[in-house]
C-alpha cells in the first residue's frame, strides 16, 4: 500500500508544480491590456481605462453568457472577438478596395484581392504596443473601422437582436456602450497581433480567419499528433495492466442479509433528507430553465408567443440553467457525504445535526440570493461596482457575485468540518479501512478548499489569468477532485454492503486516482490553448488531457463489475436502482466524457470546434452523464440506506432511469452533434465567424435540428419528473409497497 501512496503523492506534488510554473508564465505573458488606444497621428480612440471599464459592463451584463470571448461562452450569439475581427477587416478592404479601384472587396479580382489581404494582415499583425507607456498606437484607418463597429454594437445592444437572443435595451448607456467595443477591440487585437518576436498571435492564431492571416500554427498540427500517440500508447499501457492483473481474490462468503438491514439512521443522517428534497427541486427548475434557454435558439425574445424575454433574457435563464447544475450536484454529493460521515465510524458528534442544519440555510442563502443578484445585474438594476460584489461575475460556470463566491466557500468549509468530525474516530482506528477513509478525507479537503481558486481574479483581471483560474474550478475542483471524491465513495459504499473488502476498495481507490489524476491535473491546460496563453500551454495541455482519456475508456470494465455486484445475492436486489445509476455514470465517462471530450481535445479539433455545438455534446454527456447521474445515485443509495427495510414500488424508479439515460442520448445525437458538426465544417471552410453567425446558424437546416431537441428534451424531462414523484413518494408512502414499516 506504501508504494501506492507514494505514486499518489509523486503525481499530486509534480502535476502541481507543473501548473503553478505555467500558471506564472501565464501572468508574464498575458495579452496586454493598453491604458490607451491613439492613433499614429496622435488622435486618441479610447481613453485611459475604458477597456477595463468595458470589461466590467460585459461581466455586469452577463458576460459569457451573452456569445462568447476567444471561444468561451454561450452558443447563440456570436463569438464577439472573431464578429469584430470579420467585421473590422472587411470594413478596411472595402475602404481600400473603393479607394484604389473604386468597388467593393467583393467585385475585385483574384490578384486584387490578394494584394489588398496581403497589405492587412502585415498591418493587422504588426505589434504596436508600447510597453513603457501602456499604450497602442493603431493606423487611421483601424478608427474608422472602430468607428463603424462601435455604432454597429452600440445599436445591437440597444435594439435587441432576436437571432442572438439579445434583449432589448441590454446596455443603453452610450459610454458603456462605447466602452464594451473597446474590450471587443482588445480581444480581437490579441487575437491577430503577433506576440514579440513571433509569427503567431496572443492566441496562436485563434479564430480561423483568412483575412488577416489567422490559420493553425505548426504546434497547433504537430501537437495534435502528439497527443493521439500518446493516447494510443496509454490504451496500450491500459490495456496490458488489465490483462497482466491477477484474478480478484475471493471475497469468502457474501452475507445473507443485508448487512444495513438493522441501521438506525442518526439524526444529523435524518437531516440530510431536506437536502434531497432540495436537490430533487433544483434538478427540476434547471430542467425547466433548460427548456426556455433552449426555446430561445429558435425563437430569440419569446417562449411561444410569450415575451419572456422582456422579465427573463436568454442570459439569465442560461446563467442560472448552468449554475444550478452545479448547485444540485454539488448539494447531492456533500448530502451523500454528511449521511456517510456517520455511518463510517458509527459516532454521531456532539451538534452535528445542528451543524447539517446551518449549512442547509446557508447553501439555501447562496442559491436564492445569487439567482437574484445575478438578475438583478444583467437587468441594470444594480449600482456600479455593485455587480461585481452581489450581481454577475460574467465567468461561466462561477457566475456568482464575490459575496455569494465567499459565502460558498465558508459553507463548504463547514462542510468539511462536519465531514471530518464524523470520520475523525474511524480514521484514529489503524485498520483496513484506513486507507479509503484516508483518500476520503482527502477528496473533501480539496473539495472544500479549491473552490477557493474562483475568487482569485478582480474586476480588471486580465482576461488571460481568469480563465486560468475559472479553469481551476471547473476542471480541477467538478472535473478532478470530485471524481476522485465520486471514486471513494461508491467503493465505500459497495464495501459497505460487503460486496467487497474494505482493503481491496482502499488500494483500487488510491490506484485509481493516481491514475486519473496523473493525467487530470495538468489537463486542466486543455481548456486553455487559445485563451492568450503561451505556446507550451497548448503542448502540455493536449498531451496530458489525452492521457486522461485512457482510464475513461476503460470504464467499461468497472460497469460490467459493478453490475456483477448487483447480482451477487437476492438482498442487493433492493440496491438495483441506485446501482443502476452507477452504471450509468461508467457509460456516460465513457461516451460524453471521454469519446466526446477527446472529439474537440486535440488542438487541430478544438482550433476549429472551440465554442460551436461540439461543446455542449460533451458538457451535457459529462457533467450530467457522470455527475448529475452520479448524484441521483448517491441520493437514491443514502435514501435506501437509511431505510432499508421497505420494498420499493420501482416501476416508476425504472421508467425514470431510462427515459433520463435515453432522453440525454437523443438530445446529444439528434440534435447537439449534427448542429456541432455542421458548424465544424462551416469553421473550417469559411471561418469562425461564419460558423457562430445567424446567416449560418438561422438556415433551416439548423433550425430544424434545433427544434430536433425537443424529442430527447421532453423524454429526459419526464423521466426526472418521474425521478422526483418516486423520491416524494419515499416520504410520503406512495413509493413504497409495505408502507408500515417505513
Amino acid at each position: 500500500m506504501k508504494k501506492y501512496w507514494i505514486g499518489f503523492s509523486a503525481v499530486i506534488v509534480l502535476s502541481f508544480a507543473v501548473l503553478g510554473w505555467v500558471g506564472m508564465k501565464i501572468y508574464q505573458e498575458a495579452p496586454p491590456k493598453p491604458n490607451t488606444v491613439i492613433t499614429t497621428e496622435g488622435e486618441i480612440v479610447f481613453e485611459e481605462g475604458l477597456i477595463d471599464k468595458g470589461q466590467n459592463v460585459w461581466q455586469a451584463m452577463g458576460g459569457m453568457e451573452v456569445g462568447s470571448i476567444w471561444g468561451h461562452g454561450s452558443y447563440q450569439a456570436p463569438d464577439w472577438t472573431a464578429d469584430w475581427l470579420h467585421r473590422e477587416a472587411v470594413f478596411i478592404l472595402n475602404e481600400w478596395s473603393n479607394d484604389e479601384y473604386g468597388k467593393a472587396y467583393d467585385n475585385l479580382k483574384a490578384e486584387e484581392k490578394a494584394g489588398l489581404k496581403s497589405r492587412l494582415t502585415k498591418m493587422i499583425r504588426t505589434n504596436n504596443y508600447q510597453k513603457a507607456e501602456n499604450k497602442l498606437i493603431i493606423e487611421p484607418i483601424r478608427k474608422k473601422a472602430i468607428e463603424a463597429n462601435t455604432e454597429y454594437y452600440s445599436r445591437l445592444f440597444t435594439e435587441g437582436n432576436e437571432d442572438y437572443a439579445i434583449q432589448r435595451n441590454a446596455v443603453t448607456d452610450p459610454y458603456k456602450l462605447r466602452a464594451l467595443s473597446a474590450f471587443f477591440f482588445w480581444s480581437s487585437w490579441a487575437a491577430s497581433t503577433n506576440r514579440p518576436g513571433e509569427e503567431l498571435t496572443y492566441t496562436s492564431n485563434w479564430p480561423h480567419e483568412e483575412l488577416v492571416g489567422n490559420k493553425p500554427t505548426g504546434d497547433t498540427i504537430v501537437w495534435t499528433g502528439v497527443s493521439i500517440i500518446l493516447l494510443l500508447a496509454g490504451i496500450a499501457g491500459m490495456a496490458w495492466f488489465y490483462a497482466s492483473r491477477k484474478e480478484e481474490e475471493e471475497l469468502g462468503e457474501i452475507p445473507t442479509d443485508d448487512p444495513l438491514l438493522n441501521a438506525v439512521a442518526t439524526p444529523s443522517q435524518r437531516a440530510v433528507i431536506k437536502y434531497f428534497w432540495t436537490v430533487s427541486g433544483l434538478f427540476l427548475l434547471q430542467i425547466l430553465l433548460g427548456v426556455v434557454t433552449a426555446h430561445y435558439t429558435v425563437e430569440g425574445h419569446g417562449f411561444y408567443g410569450i415575451p419572456l424575454s422582456d422579465y427573463l433574457p436568454y442570459s439569465v435563464t442560461r446563467t442560472w440553467h448552468t449554475q444550478l447544475g452545479i448547485f444540485w450536484i454539488a448539494t447531492a454529493w456533500l448530502a451523500a457525504g454528511l449521511y456517510i460521515g456517520p455511518a463510517v465510524s458509527g459516532v454521531e458528534p456532539k451538534f452535528q445535526k445542528l451543524g447539517v442544519n446551518v449549512l442547509f440555510g446557508a447553501l439555501l442563502i447562496v442559491v436564492l440570493g445569487s439567482m437574484a443578484g445575478q438578475w438583478l445585474s444583467i437587468m441594470g438594476l444594480l449600482p456600479d461596482n455593485f455587480w461585481f460584489y452581489f450581481g454577475h461575475s460574467g465567468y461561466e460556470y462561477i457566475d456568482l457575485g464575490r459575496f455569494f463566491q465567499i459565502a460558498l466557500l465558508v459553507g463548504l468549509i463547514l462542510w468539511l468540518v462536519l465531514m471530518t468530525r464524523a470520520i475523525l474516530p474511524a480514521l484514529r482506528k489503524k485498520d483496513e479501512q484506513k486507507t479509503i477513509l484516508t483518500l476520503f478525507l482527502i477528496s473533501s479537503i480539496a473539495i472544500a478548499l479549491f473552490y477557493a481558486a474562483a475568487l482569485m481574479y478582480g474586476r480588471t483581471t486580465n482576461l488571460a489569468v481568469a480563465e486560468f483560474w475559472r479553469w481551476w474550478v471547473v476542471h480541477l475542483w467538478v472535473e478532478g477532485f470530485f471524481e476522485v471524491f465520486a471514486t471513494v465513495v461508491i467503493a465505500f459504499l459497495f464495501a459497505r454492503l460487503k460486496l467487497v473488502s474494505i482493503k481491496r476498495a482502499g488500494e483500487a481507490s488510491v490506484l485509481s486516482s493516481t491514475i486519473f489524476l496523473s493525467g487530470g491535473i495538468i489537463g486542466t491546460l486543455h481548456h486553455l490553448y487559445f485563451s492568450g496563453t503561451p505556446t507550451y500551454v497548448l503542448a502540455l495541455g493536449s498531451v496530458f488531457s489525452a492521457l486522461e482519456v485512457v482510464p475513461l475508456l476503460f470504464v467499461g470494465y468497472e460497469a460490467y463489475e459493478n453490475y456483477k455486484l448487483s447480482q451477487k445475492r437476492e438482498w442487493v436486489n433492493k440496491y438495483k436502482w441506485p446501482i443502476y445509476f452507477f452504471i450509468s455514470v461508467a457509460f456516460w465517462n465513457m461516451l460524453g466524457a471521454g469519446l466526446f471530450g477527446f472529439m474537440i481535445n486535440p488542438p487541430i479539433a478544438l482550433y476549429y470546434m472551440q465554442g460551436l455545438n461540439t461543446t455542449p455534446v460533451h458538457g451535457h454527456a459529462a457533467l450530467f452523464g457522470v455527475y448529475g447521474m452520479l448524484g441521483l445515485g448517491l441520493l437514491l443509495f443514502s435514501l435506501r440506506a437509511m431505510n432499508p427495510k421497505p420494498i420499493w414500488k420501482e416501476k416508476i424508479i425504472k421508467y425514470s432511469f431510462w427515459s433520463i439515460n435515453f432522453g440525454l442520448f437523443a438530445m446529444v445525437v439528434f440534435s447537439l452533434l449534427p448542429v456541432g458538426l455542421m458548424q465544424t465544417w462551416a469553421s473550417v471552410e469559411h471561418g469562425y465567424w461564419y460558423a457562430r453567425s445567424a446567416e449560418f446558424l438561422q438556415t433551416d437546416i439548423m433550425e430544424t435540428l434545433r427544434w430536433f431537441r425537443a424529442f430527447g428534451d421532453t423524454i429526459f424531462a419526464a423521466g426526472a419528473l418521474l425521478f422526483v414523484i418516486f423520491v416524494i413518494g419515499l416520504s410520503t408512502g406512495k413509493s413504497l409497497l409495505n408502507k408500515k414499516n417505513n
